[in-house]
């Protein structure tokens, strides 16, 4: 068998046993294929390589410059790989068991304050055309229910049909949560359903999605979506690089902290299948309790005059 043939017979597995989403799959599969390219140029494959040569692709990776998640990403991947190969009992060593992952701080997720959240939501709707009816809408379900933008642009309009107090969302891997949706949410909705059919493609009477659109898709796309939000970011005199779809999802997970929600609940309501990922939300609150303190205590301002 070759490289590709494990390869391909690793991403099956990750896929039949393990859930992983198209994604997932996608991005191993190229984290793999640059591992094997790194190895060829070496004289190798993945089916030969020992554990200096691993050793090496693994430190050519911190010096390519990528993202410290991305490097992380593409040394699990090879990782995995052996595991699943040593299994099939393909090779009888792991030739990546020896190299030791250096460890990296996790950096804090960026966040909008409240203020901003509401002038952001404010520059969503500030025009009354079709388009800011629209975006209103999914700046409001963001923030009220912490969807992933890929769950929020694959909306269904039966989802929303009935007004509900909540959505059932279909999460990574397939999986199921409630979604919580809070009165500004639903009337922003509402508002925008007016306005929902002039964003249907030319001919098309009809779109199961919620958010239909003119393009290839048949459905706004992510990325159009960052980009109206960056639009409307500068309308509320916000700095474009804060505001993301993602922000909006770290922002009603922080905000809930904040409040006092019980760290459990939000775990759920975000769809993480381990808590530590939630966990670095309480950091971020914390840093911000910490800098209200250090700004707003009238002890904090006689040290400072």
């Amino acid at each position: 068998m070759t490289s590709a043939d494990w390869i391909e017979a690793f991403l099956e597995m990750m896929a039949a046993e393990r859930g992983a989403a198209a994604n997932t799959l996608t991005a191993y599969g190229r984290d793999l294929e640059d591992a094997q390219a790194f190895l060829a140029a070496n004289g190798s494959d993945l089916t030969a390589a020992d554990a200096t040569l691993i050793e090496a692709y693994f430190a050519k990776l911190g010096a390519r410059g990528l993202a410290p998640s991305t490097a992380a990403r593409r040394r699990s991947a090879v990782r995995q790989f052996y595991r699943f190969v040593v299994g099939e009992t393909w090779r009888p060593d792991d030739p990546s068991r020896r190299v030791e992952a250096p460890r990296q701080g996790r950096p804090l997720p960026k966040i909008l304050s409240r203020n901003e959240m509401e002038r952001l939501i404010e520059a969503a709707a500030r025009t009354d055309d079709a388009g800011g009816a629209r975006l209103a809408a999914m700046v409001e379900l963001s923030y009220a229910s912490g969807l992933r933008v890929s769950e929020l642009t694959a909306l269904t309009l039966a989802a929303l049909a009935r007004d509900p107090a909540y959505l059932i969302v279909k999460g990574k891997g397939g999986k199921e949560r409630l979604a919580p949706l809070n009165g500004a949410a639903r009337e922003a909705v509402k508002a925008y359903l007016v306005h929902r059919r002039s964003f249907l493609p030319k001919g098309v009477k009809e779109s199961p999605w919620l958010f239909p659109s003119r393009g290839k898709a048949g459905r706004l796309t992510p990325r159009r979506y960052s980009q109206l939000l960056a639009e409307a970011a500068l309308a509320a005199g916000l700095d474009p690089a804060k505001v993301s779809p993602h922000v909006l999802r770290h922002a009603f997970a922080t905000h809930l902290l904040e409040g006092g929600a019980d760290l459990r609940v939000v775990q759920t309501l975000l769809g993480h299948a381990d808590i530590a990922t939630t966990q670095i939300y309480t950091h971020v609150a914390q840093e911000r309790l910490r800098e209200v303190v250090e700004t707003k205590h009238p002890l904090s301002r006689r040290r400072d005059s």
